[in-house]
């Protein structure tokens, strides 16, 4: 199991944010999720949104940490990059479909 987690630089509704991705696959990433107590709201597109103050518990929980341009590029690479805006390529995506974003997370462009 590999899932990366940015640090909690990203500002919105007066907390800071991190990302929580897998090069893997999203049944991976959803899992991992579900097992540190992400609600499947949480869930944007190709990502988790974690709050800072639940940073350390997905690092303890085995998520590597890694700079958010790493992150981007490791999903990228791993065919698992969704940016706002283009659809997921091939079948329907696997994994919860979240009304709208729990957060202002943004990973940043490619």
């Amino acid at each position: 199991m590999t899932v990366y987690i940015d640090p909690p630089d990203w500002p919105g509704h007066g907390r800071f944010w991190s990302h929580l991705v897998s090069d893997v696959s999203f049944e991976e990433l959803h899992a991992f999720a579900a097992s540190i107590g992400c609600p499947p709201r949480a869930f944007e597109r190709d990502h988790y949104d974690v709050p800072a103050a639940r940073y350390e518990d997905a690092v303890r929980a085995g998520a590597r940490q890694i700079g958010s341009k790493e992150l981007v590029r490791r999903i990228t690479e791993a065919g698992l990059r969704r940016p706002k805006g283009r659809p997921a390529p091939g079948p329907a995506a696997p994994g919860p479909a979240a009304p709208g974003p729990a957060t202002p997370g943004r990973l940043p462009p490619a």
